[in-house]
């Protein structure tokens, strides 16, 4: 079985980049690596239905925390399988975003903290009763929120489709996503966790050394 290493951070932080630097540092060093993004929005309709809400498509759906949390999950636990199947098949499969995002975002709307209700309530959804896969590690991109925002509103400029949703334009979730972030980190929430200073180049081929150890 291979390794199931999340990538973590806000809207804007550079997990794609991040991504795709470290699949090129494993190809070079000969490990078998492939990457899986969530939410799947072209391909799962909870996540299809959950962008719509985002965006004021589905009326007061986007309200409520608990109902955008389920559609997120449900994304993923449509995809467990074929995640299983995934890790099978490779030394490390890099996530963009996966259970944490959850506890994050939506403990963050109600102004909780990492030990609050609401991130227990997502590990008994996502892993107790949808049996999702365990992260093997957790890489977090930890970068100041106007960064991360200036980044966001960069890709809405010059991306056909990347308007930013209700969540990537709330600055205040945005702050407030941040520190439960850092509160699962420092809790080792799920798996252990690297914080990254995301706004500094990184060194891919250490971080990539480092991630299979």
């Amino acid at each position: 079985m291979g390794r199931l290493v999340v990538i973590e951070g806000l809207d804007g932080a550079g997990k794609h980049t991040l991504t795709r630097r470290l699949l090129d540092a494993f190809s070079a060093l000969g490990v078998r690596a492939t990457t899986v993004a969530f939410p799947r929005y072209d391909v799962d309709v909870h996540a299809e239905l959950a962008r719509d809400a985002l965006h004021g498509r589905l009326g007061d759906v986007a309200d409520s925390v608990h109902a955008m949390a389920v559609l997120f999950a449900l994304d993923r636990r449509a995809a467990a399988d074929d995640l299983r199947a995934v890790v099978a098949g490779h030394d490390l499969v890099l996530v963009d975003r996966y259970v944490a995002s959850n506890a994050a975002y939506g403990a963050a709307r109600l102004h909780q903290g990492a030990c609050g209700e609401f991130v227990g309530w997502v590990h008994a959804l996502e892993i107790e009763r949808f049996g999702l896969p365990v992260p093997d590690r957790h890489l977090l991109l930890d970068v100041p929120r106007a960064v991360a925002a200036e980044r966001a509103a960069h890709r809405e400029r010059t991306e056909p489709g990347r308007a930013r949703d209700r969540y990537e334009s709330d600055a205040g979730l945005q702050d407030r996503t941040a520190e439960v972030y850092r509160g699962l980190a420092t809790a080792g929430w799920l798996a252990p966790w690297t914080v990254l200073d995301g706004a500094v180049d990184l060194d891919h081929f250490a971080l990539a050394d480092d991630v299979l150890v």
